[in-house]
């Protein structure tokens, strides 16, 4: 699989087993070891890559252990400290993390809970952890901007000057990514007043504040969901501006065509997002502009050119339960259940494999 790919099978498997994780040793063994191994590229059984309760005597502290240290070339370059998967990160849980960076050569430090994954380095004085990381990954919600700077972490391609060299910027704009976000979720006085007295005219009281604070972040999740929809539909719309040539369409097709015409059918912006999750994954097996989408009453298809005889997936989210369909060979069906759009990376292989058989 691809890093992606990977990255996005261990989120599912986090997604659906973290309430059930418990203690910190459950977390390394569930969570932080399958990270190491399958996305960063690391042999955790071997300690020439991998030394578990890394020990490194700073100082006037004797024993302290770090949960792990990552070896490459050499030399110790990363830095990882766990706690429990049910418990939130705090920099309190970086002491260790903070007196073993001085006293190693390793330029990258990781705190961890198995779910959320804090990377530090040193940028705002030498050999000296940054009280704030410069990247954020969050496996219940991944940020796929980050994937490209994550992966210069990995054995294969392990780049520190790279990785240095961007981290300033990575530190800062994703900061500013979570505040802006917090203000959407839960808009503090100072946003709400913000864009007040930019549409109000009369005085800011406590009542005005008060309607205010519950229009705001109904405002900004219409924009949000309209940008989302344009985007969507953007891209839905350059896809379809070389339509391929298809085989002549038989009466049954013509029929099932119109369908899509039915005034009862209502295609839901998560159609929409499923449609291009299974786009992305297909495109590396066909042209993309091949991969296209039908409605219907029951279920949204995604076709190879156009054609209802070469379905690569089917969407089934009418339901309280969402499914996502995939046909072997004979066409025959196997629904797979699904609880967020996520999981249908875990099926890459199966979509992937669809898409060839037609082309």
């Amino acid at each position: 699989m691809e890093f992606d790919e990977r990255l996005h099978a261990l989120a599912v498997k986090v997604s659906s087993q973290a309430a059930a994780v418990e203690t910190e040793e459950a977390t390394k063994n569930a969570f932080v070891m399958p990270f190491i191994s399958s996305i960063l590229g690391y042999d955790v059984f071997n300690p020439a890559e991998v030394i578990p309760e890394f020990t490194a005597d700073v100082g006037i502290k004797r024993g302290e252990k770090v949960d792990y240290a990552i070896v490459h070339d050499g030399d110790i370059q990363i830095l990882i400290e766990c706690k429990a998967s049910l418990g939130s990160l705090k920099i309190e849980h970086a002491s260790q993390l903070f007196r073993y960076f001085a006293a190693t050569n390793a330029r990258i430090a990781a705190l961890t809970n198995g779910v959320v994954w804090q990377f530090y380095t040193d940028l705002d004085a030498p050999n000296r952890m940054d009280a704030k990381p410069f990247l954020v990954l969050d496996l219940r919600d991944v940020d796929e901007t980050v994937l490209p700077e994550l992966q210069k972490l990995s054995k294969a391609n392990f780049d520190l000057g790279s990785i240095i060299s961007a981290a300033e910027e990575l530190k800062y704009v994703g900061a500013l990514k979570r505040a802006i976000a917090a203000e959407f979720r839960t808009p503090s006085d100072e946003w709400v007043k913000f864009f007040t007295t930019r549409v109000y005219e009369g005085s800011y009281t406590q009542r005005v504040r008060q309607q205010f604070t519950a229009l705001v972040p109904k405002a900004t999740s219409q924009f949000l969901s309209e940008r989302v929809n344009e985007r969507l539909k953007a891209a839905l719309t350059a896809g379809d501006q070389h339509p391929p040539q298809t085989p002549p369409v038989t009466s049954i097709e013509a029929a099932e065509d119109d369908l899509s015409q039915d005034p009862e059918i209502v295609t839901t912006m998560e159609e929409l997002q499923g449609f291009r999750i299974v786009k992305a994954i297909a495109c590396a097996v066909v042209d993309s502009r091949r991969v296209t989408q039908r409605d219907a009453k029951s279920y949204f298809a995604v076709l190879l050119d156009d054609n209802n005889r070469q379905p690569i997936a089917r969407l089934h989210f009418n339901g309280k339960q969402k499914y996502l369909g995939l046909l072997d060979e004979e066409k025959n069906e196997t629904r797979h259940p699904i609880e967020a759009l996520d999981e249908i990376y875990a099926h890459a292989g199966s979509i992937r494999s669809a898409a060839a058989r037609y082309a």
